[in-house]
């Protein structure tokens, strides 16, 4: 009993916390809560996040206010087509010391930071893009056959252009599956639009301020994993995900028709921790089936393909994942 008493103070001063670095975040970043509230709980599930929107629409200084709010050292690649892999984890030089003799010298690359952005990702080749494989998966690289481990907390949001698709590389299944969410920006409604203008055009600039630093935001992780979840809410998870996946047992006929593959076992551990972190977010100690339903899509749309009928039809992934939702919802009714 003891136990459960600290960990729902834990809980309680977390959701606190939160919620200033919420409302610091949104003086800058006027009217995402979504936006805010997928990325902000993909970094407290300690994963990374993919932002996908068109120009103009806040990404670069959404991750700039997310790196000061949470107290990160933070870095920007701009990916371009001539990048390479030594741009992104560094590389050794030779240097001659003062008695004639030689060594080299690892000069780190801006991947040795807490809060990576790499911004419009997908105009970088397919090797570049692979160096940050190993670091989004292990939290280390390897250069000149030694392995040196990054900063902690590491996360990497990364920012693709959804529209301009000349001159980029589509990212591998592999690279995709890295990224915990897929965090899509959408045109502000007219309400948030003028909020907007209100906000930014005048003399006044909302400074956000540091609510956390990394050791509060490495406790704040160790905290979501020690959150309980209902049986129900597993179902749930378990339930979607296996349904998503072509010619599987547990899937509706019709999936097989509209998608061409499914999430892995690495989709349910993805949602099992972003429904944590969004009840905390939302001040609860517990996840719930809404949570499920919320974070169903960013933690899903990335890891499946419409097939080439799907396709043809005009369908979209997002369609797929709320029918599957929704099948899910009238079954446990």
């Amino acid at each position: 009993m003891a136990d459960d008493a600290r960990l729902v103070n834990e809980i309680e001063a977390l959701a606190a916390r939160l919620a200033d670095a919420r409302a610091s975040v949104d003086r800058r970043f006027v009217g995402q809560d979504d936006v805010v509230e997928q990325v902000l709980a993909a970094i407290l599930s300690g994963g990374h996040a993919l932002l996908v929107g068109q120009p103009g629409l806040g990404k670069t200084m959404l991750v700039d206010t997310l790196g000061t709010v949470m107290g990160l050292d933070t870095a920007r690649i701009q990916f371009t087509p001539d990048l390479m892999p030594a741009d992104i984890l560094g590389s050794e030089v030779l240097d001659v010391r003062e008695d004639g003799t030689r060594a080299f010298r690892f000069i780190q690359g801006p991947v040795f930071t807490q809060l990576l952005m790499a911004d419009e990702i997908n105009r970088a080749s397919p090797r570049t893009q692979s160096a940050l494989l190993q670091a989004m998966q292990e939290h280390e690289v390897t250069v000149a056959g030694e392995n040196r481990a990054l900063g902690r907390p590491f996360h990497v949001l990364a920012t693709q252009n959804p529209i301009e698709q000349e001159g980029t590389y589509p990212l591998p299944e592999a690279q995709l599956d890295r990224f915990l969410l897929q965090v899509d920006i959408d045109y502000p409604d007219r309400a948030t639009e003028r909020a907007i203008l209100i906000a930014t055009t005048g003399t006044l600039d909302e400074a956000p301020h540091r609510v956390f630093d990394a050791g509060g935001l490495v406790t704040a992780q160790r905290l979501i994993r020690r959150m309980p979840v209902g049986e129900m809410v597993m179902d749930a998870i378990l339930d979607l995900v296996r349904s998503a996946r072509p010619g599987g047992a547990e899937a509706p006929v019709w999936v097989s028709d509209a998608l061409a593959w499914g999430p892995g076992p690495r989709a349910a551990q993805a949602l099992m921790m972003v429904v944590r972190a969004r009840a905390v977010l939302n001040g609860r100690f517990a996840p719930t089936l809404e949570d499920v339903a919320a974070m169903a899509a960013p933690v899903l749309r990335h890891r499946m393909a419409l097939s080439f009928a799907a396709r043809a039809r005009g369908e979209r992934v997002d369609d797929v994942i709320a029918r599957l939702a929704a099948g899910r919802s009238r079954m446990a009714a």
